[in-house]
């Protein structure tokens, strides 16, 4: 009999989404190595996908234990600044908010703290105060192995965390409108913004970028 649990479900839409970037099903078992049927099993809620199923695809996958389950857990991300994105037991509410109002958090953020906001997300109450959560979108955040934080994901950024060399950060560039997240990467004294997937440009930061926050941890919501 197949899981019909929200876990089950919520790690079937996070493979489905990782199937949808390599075009079908089929380049993707290939590229991985994968039972093309096993994969359509799955998808088509005609086989279990349980928890040791999961450990298992995500280290072919090579990506972090957790992730199909919707968390990543720090003890499985080398260099990385991500927490675990379980819900703790004791929780508070930050505000989901546009790409746009995360460009201009350090002035919205009497606007916003008090509960506003697109939608509500449940936070970790050690989260600083100012913590807030964005929805990624585009595929710059992408990786085909490793690390991959894919569109659709929720982020939640703490502005009042530093961030470090190799953080995932959220920061608003003098040129754009809305904020961009990318990892923060430190070379001697130069400064940059590296997006995770290869088709992006890096892009060097010289006094032209603000931080906006770091990235603690990311979820996903189908």
């Amino acid at each position: 009999m197949t899981d019909t649990t929200y876990a089950h479900k919520a790690r079937v839409e996070a493979l489905r989404t990782l199937v949808l970037e390599y075009g079908s099903q089929a380049k993707f078992a290939r590229k991985f190595g994968l039972d093309a049927s096993y994969i359509s099993q799955i998808l088509s809620g005609h086989r279990s996908f349980g928890e040791k199923s999961a450990r298992n695809m995500e280290k072919k996958l090579g990506i972090p234990l957790g992730a199909l389950d919707g968390r990543l857990l720090a003890n499985e991300i080398k260099d990385s600044n991500i927490e675990p994105a379980y819900v703790p037991h004791t929780t508070r509410s930050a505000p989901v908010v546009s790409w746009v109002q995360a460009g201009q958090w350090a002035e919205a953020i009497d606007l916003y703290s008090a509960g506003e906001g697109e939608s509500q997300e449940e936070t970790p109450t050690n989260a600083g105060p100012h913590a807030f959560w964005l929805r990624v979108k585009g595929d710059s955040m992408t990786a085909p192995a490793g690390l991959s934080v894919p569109e659709g994901y929720l982020i939640m950024v703490d502005p009042d965390s530093l961030p470090e060399n190799g953080s995932l950060v959220v920061a608003k560039l003098d040129s754009e409108d809305e904020a961009t997240f990318k990892k923060l990467v430190f070379d001697g004294p130069n400064r940059y913004l590296k997006p995770l997937n290869t088709a992006y440009d890096t892009i060097k930061i010289n006094g032209n970028c603000r931080i906006v926050g770091t990235v603690k941890e990311i979820r996903f919501r189908p």
